[in-house]
């Protein structure tokens, strides 16, 4: 029996924003949804920023979700930290928690093609 697949519509304008303002030449876009209490965040931080000094070609956006509220419209974040991965042409690719650690983020990218 498989999964159903979530539904990403929710998360197609954050990425759309996100891309919009991104350089021409741009694959797609990588959004970690996370918040400034969040411990795990911290230590996510350091992971995510590292994976984006290795990417060329893709966005990386950290956004607070409190300090961005506006940006997130309807979508809800039940656990950090969340990722939102797409491109302009295949639209929202993944939308959900990860296992806040390094490789992991290298593994998912990877499956979508986005290495």
């Amino acid at each position: 029996m498989s999964r159903p697949e979530p539904d990403t519509s929710l998360h197609e304008p954050l990425l759309a924003a996100t891309l919009a303002g991104a350089a021409t030449g741009t694959r797609g876009a990588v959004i970690c949804l996370c918040a400034a209490w969040c411990r795990t965040c911290d230590d996510y931080r350091l992971a995510f920023d590292a994976e984006a000094a290795r990417q060329t070609g893709l966005v990386f956006r950290w956004l607070d979700i409190e300090d961005e509220a506006d940006a997130l419209g309807d979508i809800d974040v039940e656990t950090f930290p969340t990722l939102v991965i797409g491109s302009a042409a295949g639209g929202v690719q993944f939308a959900g928690p990860v296992l806040p650690q390094a490789g992991h983020l290298t593994t998912l990218l990877r499956s979508f093609g986005l290495d």
